[in-house]
Order: structure tokens, then sequence, then C-alpha cells
């Protein structure tokens, strides 16, 4: 898949006219899964594809090409884990431009508009909510910050995020998370009672899921939170069993919802599920007993959705191209809407978890 998309995103292509080097949420997730890929196989290709991409937005003075700071998005802030990678390869001749890089989007943290408790806006523009999405955008690219450059104060931060997630948006009838929060119950979205929006999106739990196995690769074994993050993940995995399609082994795109009209089984969410569960089996956090439930996913993403294409490359279909909240047009956080949204095939969102969780897989094949 890592081939395929490679292929499809050659890094020759400008970035005027390739998706895969604009900077942003998507970007970075590519980058990264393919970095993970050069990781298990060692093979030159696959860093050379992530630095060169990665360099058509590293300016000379390490400004990034296609971020505004003063939009305050979480969403910019995901591509950095890519830079904090890079910085760690000494042969590498632009290193000290990706570490400044990243510490722009520190500064960014910094200053990120946030709830009365610390939890940070999704957005400026979307005052006063968090969204599970942020969770994985900003904390693991904040944790391996304050892993590296010794910033120990930022672990408590990271860990009140995923406090006030556990807080504000769990569910406490089915265990999930709502996909998003309004502190002011405002939004039109927001549930005039809690603030919390009306459904369950799997691929915005996918998120959470990932973001947690993320962040605890680099928390101190010792530090006091470090438990409280291994048991939300805990708490969340029997849930994410519950409600896996027991025929398809997938997840639906509404996740408590199997079976309604219009539900479908989404791979996003689905491939974010496994490779949270497999890599929390892997690392000892989880039962071993839910490496069935990932692997009963992969298969189901394997045979169902995985389509060979007439060049020799794969791809993925099935992935719901966006889900938000708000804005303009407006989105109100209805069953409705979740399912309104395009299709697509080849989706970054889709792509990334689905290369991530086939390495999981095969570190669990191969034993190694």
């Amino acid at each position: 898949m890592a081939d395929s998309f490679m292929k499809l995103y050659p890094d020759t292509i400008p970035p005027e006219r390739n998706r895969a080097a604009r900077w942003g949420y998507e970007h970075g997730l590519m980058l990264k899964s393919i970095e993970r890929v050069w990781q298990r196989t060692g093979e030159r290709q696959y860093l050379d594809y992530v630095v060169k991409t990665m360099d058509y937005s590293i300016g000379a003075d390490a400004g990034i090409r296609y971020f505004k700071m003063e939009d305050y998005n979480l969403d910019n802030i995901n591509a950095g884990r890519v830079l904090l990678a890079l910085y760690q390869q000494p042969q590498l001749p632009r290193r000290e431009l990706y570490r400044k890089a990243a510490e722009t989007l520190r500064l960014q943290l910094e200053n990120q508009p946030h709830t009365s408790e610390g939890g940070y806006w999704h957005k400026k523009r979307y005052q006063n909510q968090m969204w599970l999405d942020g969770l994985y955008m900003a904390e693991p690219f904040s944790a391996e910050y304050a892993k590296l450059f010794n910033q120990p104060k930022d672990f408590d931060h990271v860990a009140l995020q995923f406090a006030l997630v556990e807080k504000h948006l769990v569910d406490p009838k089915t265990g999930l998370l709502y996909h998003g929060w309004d502190e002011a119950k405002t939004e039109k979205w927001a549930s005039k009672e809690t603030g919390l929006s009306p459904n369950f999106w799997s691929r915005g739990i996918g998120w959470y899921g990932m973001a947690l196995v993320d962040v605890l690769d680099y928390f101190p074994k010792d530090h006091p939170q470090r438990k409280n993050l291994i048991s939300y993940l805990q708490r969340l995995a029997p849930v994410l069993a519950k409600y896996q399609d027991p025929k398809t082994g997938g997840w639906w795109q509404v996740t408590d919802q199997a079976g309604r009209a219009g539900n479908y089984i989404e791979t996003s969410g689905t491939c974010m599920f496994i490779y949270a569960l497999q890599k929390g089996v892997r690392l000892g956090y989880l039962d071993k007993k839910y490496a069935a439930v990932a692997q009963k996913g992969y298969q189901g993403v394997l045979t169902q959705f995985v389509a060979p294409q007439p060049d020799g490359t794969v791809a993925l279909n099935g992935t719901v191209s966006v889900g938000g909240l708000g804005g303009n047009p407006y989105r109100d956080g209805s069953y409705e809407y979740y399912l309104s949204e395009p299709i697509k095939q080849n989706d970054f969102k889709g792509l990334g978890p689905f290369i991530m969780a086939s390495i999981e897989m095969e570190i669990a094949a191969k034993g190694k």
C-alpha cells in the first residue's frame, strides 16, 4: 500500500498539484505511515520519499509553507511528528531546520486558546470546542517533543487533554465517545444540557484510540498520569469489541447504529481501531484477547476493501472523506449529516491507518 501511494503521489510532482506535500494533518498522517514502513523495512526509498515530500514545506529559514499560526488549528500540528522523526536522523543535512520548524508548532500550542479547564479549542474559530480529532493532531507531537527536549511539564498538559475528554465526551451508557463538546453550549449542534454533539462517529473515536497508544510511546514510565492513560485505553477496548460488526469485522460509520438505513462499514475508523487494539496488545496495555478483535477487523478490510488495480498497485475503498461540526455550510452532527459526506477511494485518512495497522499485524504474525 505504501508503494502504491508513492506511485500515486511521486515526489517529483510539485506541491501545487501534490496533496501529499501540502501541510496538514492528512499529509502528516501519510508521511508518518511511510516513515513507519522505513523503520520496519530499513529500505532507504521510504525515508527518501518522506524527506523530499516534507522538504516541499520547510523553507531555508525553517518557515512552514501553507502554515498559518494565527489560525490556531490543531490539525496543523500533526505533521510535526514527522519533523521530530527527521530531526533524529543525524545523517540528514536539514535536521536543524526540522527542529526549528517543530519549535514553531510548539509555540502555537503554547498560545492555543483553551477551555476554562485548559482543554485546547480545536481551532480558534471553533470557540470553546474540544473535538476527539484534536487529541491525535496535537498530543503525540507534544509528548514526543517533551521527551526529546526535556520539557517535563508538557506531559502534564498532554495528560490533561485526555482527562478532559474522558470527563466530558464519554457516554456513560455505551462507553462510546461523542465527536465534540462545546463548553459554552451555544453551537446549534450542541446539547443545551451537556454541550455534546448528538452522535458517535467511528473515525473520531479512532483518532482518540490512536492518540492514546501513540502518546504512551513517549510518556515516562514513572509519570503519575501514565497509569490513567492506560486505563482510558483499557476502558475503550471492550467498548470497541462490543460494537464490532460480527459479520464483516468492521465498524459502522455511525458507531452504534448497526444496520440502520444508510449506515455502512467505514474503513478509516475500522483501521484506526485495528491499529489501536493490536498495538495496545503488543505493548502490554491490553489483554491478549483483543488481538482476535483486531485480526477479525483486519481480515475484513483485506477481503472487502483492499482492491488490486490494473497497474499492479492496490487501492483502499470505503473511506468517508470528511466529518466535522459547524462551519459553513453548517454541519449539525446529525445521523443524516454523517451519512451525507462522500465515500472515497485512497483517502489519506484511510490509507495511513491501514498501513500502520498492517505493520502491527505483521509484527504480530512474525512475533517481533
